[in-house]
């Protein structure tokens, strides 16, 4: 009687409520440095991808109840962190609007372990429109296989190929003329 006196007084609430925020803190814990990874290759800035990860774990929170296992949760926070990181670029127009056929070619040849070898391909990276760019990223940075990206990002596999295919042909056919593999 004395048990059904207190959940009706609250008090198992309260208890199931400090579990839930020890879970929530863990999962925090466990993937805030993915969230963060894929918003900052994306967005390419540290403060920018620091609040879109809290925006995202905020989501999380919400819709706390609606996660089924940690595995549902790892690809819930991916697909809503890319999804977010599409969205925050069309609205802000963070970035110029240039084609990658349009980059201009670089004069010197730069050596793969230069740090400004490294800096040129994220420039041609970040010149891609926003969901090959997103496509690139889960595929190389994050390494998800195909499928799991198109399940992410709610398209046919073969779309996401398809992206990642014209996306690495004009990213090597760039490559080629800085390294000076292209003959005119």
């Amino acid at each position: 009687m004395t048990n059904t006196l207190a959940q009706e007084a609250g008090i198992g609430r309260v208890v199931s409520m400090a579990d839930r925020a020890r879970e929530f803190e863990a999962a925090v814990r466990e993937h805030q440095s993915m969230v963060f990874s894929v918003a900052f290759h994306f967005l390419r800035d540290h403060a920018a991808a620091e609040e879109l990860a809290q925006e995202v774990f905020l989501e999380l929170y919400r819709h706390w109840d609606e996660i089924e296992s940690s595995a549902h949760r790892l690809h819930w926070l991916r697909k809503v962190a890319s999804r977010r990181c599409i969205d925050q670029t069309r609205r802000r127009k963070l970035r110029n609007h240039l084609s990658l056929e349009e980059a201009p070619e670089p004069v010197t040849f730069m050596p793969a372990t230069d740090p400004m070898m490294k800096r040129y391909i994220e420039q041609l990276l970040d010149k891609l429109s926003e969901t090959p760019r997103m496509i690139v990223i889960l595929r190389y940075q994050e390494g998800l296989e195909p499928a799991e990206i198109s399940d992410l990002l709610d398209m046919p596999v073969a779309t996401v190929k398809s992206h990642l295919q014209r996306s690495l042909a004009l990213l090597r056919k760039k490559l080629s003329f800085t390294l000076g593999e292209e003959k005119a």
